[in-house]
């Protein structure tokens, strides 16, 4: 396994900001993927206990052996039970960016990308049902539902309909079967190409996203100690719609009324960064 390349993560220097690191509290990258979150925080004195579902990033992350980086192989949603088995009871701070790794996009064997012939897997953990299996088995219905709930796809019946007549002719196997399929189904878009939501939808099928973010956010405010942070980055509306309800319902005190995003620069310099929110909130009592 070849180690980490050190990489600028999406609203770097904000979401550092916002934890305020104190220097020898315990903080937590919940979804660890190139480290480069944690790297700040160590940088800035503290100690982090890294959470990534993915066997490789794990591996990538160890490979590091960076002084205070404690790894831990979990989807975040299990972050009380990583948390006894570390010996912690409370932290200073937790850190979760929502966003894809670059690692599992930019490896065509990981299934993520419509622009790249790979397997239909998109698992993120590497376990369970992949997309191969999801595109070719279920039901009419619960495509569209997928594609119209997840993706917010306005084309989701007709992309739906076309998945499963093109797999009455031949199992759909890759990314660019299906991209094609999408493609044929409504044709091409100004903004974007026309799978981009297809497999946005079917990631977070495959992944339970939307479940896990829910699981991870009641956990997170337990878990916090008083004075301790909450910094939540989203790439998808659904996302921040659930993390700002939550943060609207939780007992914790919200520090952003309204998110923060990438400035022009950064998308510029990084166009995965468009569609970043970042929400913040401390749980008080220190």
């Amino acid at each position: 396994m070849e180690p980490i390349t050190q990489h600028i993560p999406v609203l770097y220097g904000e979401a550092l900001d916002l934890l305020k690191v104190r220097p020898g509290e315990v903080y937590v990258d919940a979804t660890l993927g190139g480290a480069g979150h944690a790297r700040g925080i160590l940088e800035r004195g503290g100690l982090v206990l890294g959470l990534d579902q993915d066997p490789e990033a794990v591996a990538r992350a160890q490979a590091l052996n960076l002084p205070g980086l404690r790894v831990f192989q979990a989807n975040f949603r299990h972050l009380k039970g990583v948390l006894e088995a570390a010996g912690v009871r409370q932290v200073a701070g937790i850190l979760a960016d929502l966003g894809v790794s670059s690692f599992h996009l930019d490896d065509p064997r990981r299934g993520f990308s419509y622009q790249k012939e790979g397997p239909l897997d998109m698992r993120m953990g590497g376990e369970g049902p992949t997309a191969e299996e999801a595109v070719n088995r279920l039901p009419l219905e619960e495509l569209f539902r997928i594609l119209r709930d997840l993706g917010e796809e306005k084309q989701a019946y007709r992309i739906a309909k076309a998945i499963v007549e093109a797999r009455r002719k031949a199992p759909i196997r890759t990314t660019t079967q299906l991209a094609e399929i999408v493609r044929q189904a409504v044709g091409f878009r100004k903004a974007g190409h026309p799978a981009r939501k297809t497999f946005q939808a079917l990631r977070m099928y495959v992944n339970d996203e939307l479940a896990a973010l829910g699981e991870f956010l009641a956990q997170a405010e337990e878990a916090l100690a008083p004075g301790g942070r909450l910094v939540v980055i989203t790439f998808h509306s659904l996302e921040d719609r659930m993390v700002k309800r939550f943060l609207r319902e939780s007992g914790l005190k919200v520090l952003t009324k309204k998110p923060l995003v990438p400035s022009p620069k950064e998308v510029e310099q990084n166009p995965r960064a468009r569609s970043a929110k970042l929400r913040a909130a401390e749980k008080e009592g220190a």
